[in-house]
């Protein structure tokens, strides 16, 4: 008799969402911004979701913020608004009520956990201090033993990437060894390293690791991004590069691509 399956199960995702930092909230200002950065290209976002970054916005309240003109703003754009960070509690209940999302890094909770348990541990009072033993005798040192190798913390991706998939290496660098295709997206909280042309979207330290960079045999890509800072290539790659191995790194707050020096 075969087994009745489950209505619904839940399981644990990775969601990958673009981050997008506000630094008003005049939607007519915002607009003007999104068709500046996308220059009129209707795809340029593929209905990824969206996080609203409200950090940078000091002393907004509520009546300052129309949510409903940001998502259908944002939406308008092909970016789906689920959640918004950094807000401050008093705004809270209208983001929730919008159907929104509060984003609280879980790093933050975690190390609030830690706190509380360090402190905790330094109020106990001292244990008594055992009754003096005997010195045991001296035993043999054993020979130091081999240190065991850390965990790898690299995806490998052997096949070509190909229109519309998706891929991110999480806590990772990323090496692809074949083509990465137009449409495709590869995302790594490290480094990025294509050993083949490297098409579509490839964003490095997708978590903030501003150290990251884009290693490519050739540089054809739609988009790339460290850091959360992009760039984008409507006209194809700078001249200079144009069919050799490239490196992409950020400076400051600009995205560099450079030629990779021969030995």
């Amino acid at each position: 008799m075969q087994k009745a399956r489950k209505p619904i199960e839940i399981k644990i995702s990775t969601v990958v969402a673009i981050s997008a930092i506000l630094h008003e909230t005049d939607p007519a200002a915002l607009e003007k911004a999104l068709k500046d950065m996308t220059g009129g290209v209707s795809d340029f976002f593929e209905d990824e979701f969206a996080v609203l970054d409200i950090g940078a916005l000091e002393g907004a309240t509520a009546a300052d913020i129309d949510w409903q003109a940001l998502v259908g703003l944002f939406k308008a754009f092909r970016l789906n608004t689920v959640a918004v960070r950094n807000a401050p509690q008093d705004l809270h209940a209208g983001i929730v009520a919008h159907g929104l999302a509060i984003d609280t890094p879980a790093a933050a909770g975690a190390g609030a956990a830690n706190a509380r348990a360090q402190e905790t541990a330094e109020h106990k009072a001292p244990p008594a201090k055992p009754a003096p033993q005997p010195e045991p005798a001296a035993a043999p040192v054993p020979a130091p033993s081999a240190a065991a190798a850390p965990a790898a913390r690299t995806m490998i991706v052997d096949t070509p990437v190909r229109a519309g998939q998706r891929i991110y290496a999480r806590g990772a660098d990323l090496v692809v060894m074949a083509a990465v295709n137009n449409g495709a997206e590869i995302i790594a909280d490290g480094s990025i390293h294509v050993y083949a042309p490297l098409r579509g979207r490839a964003l490095a330290g997708a978590s903030g690791n501003t150290e990251a960079r884009i290693f490519a045999a050739s540089l054809e890509a739609e988009l790339v991004s460290i850091a959360g800072v992009y760039r984008t290539f409507e006209n194809g790659p700078p001249a200079e590069v144009a069919g050799k191995q490239v490196q992409v790194r950020l400076n400051g707050e600009r995205i560099d691509v450079l030629a990779m020096q021969a030995a």
